[in-house]
Formats: C-alpha cells, sequence, structure tokens
C-alpha cells in the first residue's frame, strides 16, 4: 500500500537494488515547465466535524494548461499517489520515465500533469507538523476535497481530461468518478477495488494501527521519541503487503541475502516513518466505500489490478463483478509474471502503458486535441 514501502519492494533479482534507497526523481524533459508550490485552504472542513484553520496542500505541476475556445482546460491530468507517497514520489524512471517524456502517453510537453501531495503526506499538512494526534480525523472524501479545491481554485483548472491514481490514489479516482462524473474525461485507477477495506485488507491495516498503539513510548500520540517496536511491526507487515512472491524470490534466493536485505530494509524505513502520520494515512481508508455509487460513473474508465497483489488479491472476483455496474468500464488483471511487482505493479508503467493510450483515445472525444 505504501508507495515507499511498494517501491521497496518491487525490484529485479540484484541485491545492490534492494538495499540502496529510493530512486531519484527523474527531471522532466527539457522543454517542459515544472513548479512546485502550496496552495493553503482557510477553515477546511473535515468529515469528522473538525475544522483547521489553514491546510496546505503541496503540489507539483509539469506542463502547461490549455484552454480550447470556450475556455475549458482540456489537457489537465490529476495522478494521485498511494499511501505514504507524495507527488514526487511518482516522479521515478519508472514511471514518470515512461509516461512523462516526448511522445509518451502523457507526453508533458502537452499535458498539464498535476501530482498533489494529499492530506496527511509529502509536505501538505500533517499530523507530524505538530498537532500530533489532535490533528483533525481525515478520511478519502475529505482528501479528494481538498484535491478539488486545489485543482479549481488554487490551479483555476475548471476541467480534467483524466484522473489516475495508484492504490490509495486508485481508490481516490473512484470517489472523483462518482462525486463529479462531468468534471473528468476519463479515469484510471490501478491497484484498489471499489468496496469497504474489509477481510484480509481491513485486518493488516489494523495490526499496523494495534501495533503502534500498543508501544509503552506511544503516549497517545505524545511520544517523545519514535515508538520504534511499533513501527517495527508496521514496516514488517507493509513489507509483505507490498511484496511480489516472484520478484522476492528472485532477488532474494538464499536465507543470507533474505536476512540481509531485511535488515537493511529495517534500518532504512525506521529512519523516515513517524508513528503518527503513518497511522493516520492507514486509518483514513477506515469509511471508504464508493460500491453504492458505481452506476453514477459516466466517464470511461479503465481499471488495472496485478495476479500477485496481496491487497487486492484476483482470487475474490470482486473486480470482474463490479466492473460490470460501470457504464464505460474496462477491467484488466494482469497476470502474475517476471514483470509484474505485486502491489507496486501499479508503479511500473511500462507493464499497463498500452492501456492507457487505449484510454486516451476512446475518450478523445469528450475533449479536444490537448495542448494543441
Amino acid at each position: 500500500m505504501l508507495s515507499r514501502v511498494s517501491a521497496a519492494c518491487a525490484f529485479l533479482p540484484m541485491l545492490l537494488a534492494l538495499i540502496t534507497a529510493a530512486p531519484a526523481a527523474v527531471a522532466p524533459p527539457d522543454a517542459t515547465v515544472k513548479s512546485e508550490g502550496d496552495y493553503v485552504i482557510e477553515n477546511f472542513h473535515f468529515a469528522s466535524g473538525e475544522t483547521l484553520p489553514e491546510l496546505r496542500l503541496h503540489y507539483t505541476t509539469l506542463g502547461k494548461a490549455h484552454r480550447n475556445a470556450q475556455g475549458r482546460v482540456d489537457n489537465a491530468v490529476l495522478i494521485v499517489h498511494g499511501t505514504g507517497g507524495s507527488g514526487r514520489s511518482l516522479l521515478v524512471d519508472r514511471f514518470a520515465g515512461v509516461l512523462f517524456g516526448k511522445d509518451q502517453p502523457l507526453d508533458a510537453n502537452r499535458y498539464y500533469i498535476i501530482l498533489p501531495d494529499a492530506i496527511g503526506h509529502g509536505r501538505s499538512s500533517k499530523p507530524s507538523d505538530g498537532l500530533h494526534a489532535r490533528f483533525p480525523r481525515y478520511d478519502y472524501q475529505d482528501m479528494v476535497n481538498a484535491q478539488y479545491a486545489l485543482v479549481t481554485q488554487g490551479l483555476h483548472v475548471n476541467h480534467l481530461r483524466l484522473v489516475m491514481g495508484t492504490s490509495m490514489g486508485c481508490m481516490h479516482t473512484w470517489i472523483w468518478g462518482e462525486t463529479m462524473p462531468d468534471f473528468v474525461d476519463a479515469l484510471m485507477p490501478l491497484a484498489c477495488l471499489p468496496i469497504p477495506i474489509a477481510g484480509r485488507n481491513r485486518l493488516w491495516r489494523a495490526m499496523i494501527i494495534d501495533a503502534i498503539h500498543a508501544d509503552p513510548q506511544w503516549l497517545q500520540g505524545e511520544y517523545k521519541t519514535e515508538p520504534l517496536a511499533g513501527l517495527r511491526t508496521a514496516a514488517g507487515v507493509l513489507l509483505i503487503a507490498g511484496s511480489a512472491p516472484i520478484q522476492m524470490q528472485l532477488a532474494l534466493p538464499t536465507r543470507d541475502l533474505a536476512d540481509d536485505y531485511l535488515q537493511k530494509y529495517m534500518e532504512r524505513e525506521l529512519q523516515d516513518l513517524d508513528a503518527n502520520d503513518l497511522v493516520y494515512q492507514v486509518d483514513a481508508s477506515r469509511d471508504y466505500d464508493p460500491s453504492a455509487g458505481l452506476e453514477k460513473i459516466r466517464a470511461p474508465l479503465m481499471w488495472i489490478n496485478s495476479g500477485d497483489d496481496f491487497i487486492n488479491p484476483p482470487e475474490l472476483a470482486i473486480a470482474e463483478r463490479e466492473v460490470k455496474r460501470v457504464k464505460n468500464g474496462r477491467f484488466i488483471l494482469l497476470p502474475a509474471s517476471e514483470q509484474t511487482h505485486g502491489h507496486g505493479t501499479h508503479t511500473w508503467a511500462a507493464v499497463w502503458q498500452q492501456y492507457l493510450r487505449q484510454l486516451l483515445e476512446s475518450s478523445a472525444g469528450g475533449a479536444s486535441s490537448a495542448g494543441s
């Protein structure tokens, strides 16, 4: 689920790749305009009834917005990251390097690409900024509402050509499609299901939260030092949830390699994780449930999961059932192979980019030529 953990688990069979830090960000194409900024929403109201006087949303954009003759932006693409990630976490070679370059599916010289940091993530407002466990208990609808405010009020974009999301962002994509059906031309959810978080998916999330809360150093979120015992358990659960069996076996074929990797993985993860931020991030999925409104989605939708996804196991056959309720929906299950990377396949764009091209072509009637 965690973008960072998915990245850590999605490896080629080389130990060096397993023990190095997260990949460096990819520079945008030379002609591309790149910008970063913060949009502040005053008196943001959360579904819980809480209010934050100032909610900061950090964002990265590539390219320029283009308006058609009617004044509608026709080339804006919103891409939403997974739990624990940020907009910049998608600026890596296996994702941005496959999608945003010249003549690639989302060529940043033609499209206006918006990469927000969701509430509680990256450089956006989050518990570790200072409120700790007093930070408003946000959920996915809050996060989408804030993204909408950023897009429309902060960036002055009045229409989206595409909403695409990975993992948590995948679930946000379903919410976008249901709650703003006429605002988006196309939808591409990657690695999720449009049903409540239940079954095994709920259990591993609850295990993470319980492990942190049970740590004596937790102190109701007012810890002086990170509750490392709880975070170690959480990191281990995340490692398994985001792993790919084939990739792991190829990369760690011996006991010593596996043990060495686990040690280095834990050392790296425990340097970066914040307990409050992690609890809030995992808890935000608690009331996610777009299942009742799937028929409301009008935009063409291309939904992709992979056969080796621990978090969204294909044997449940939920996707095949639910996609029938989406008028213009198509579901693709990528068979598990040496090219897939478990739940983290959502960020390996080379595996599924052809379906993105198909979606953009099939939905072109809803928008004029991007950036032309």
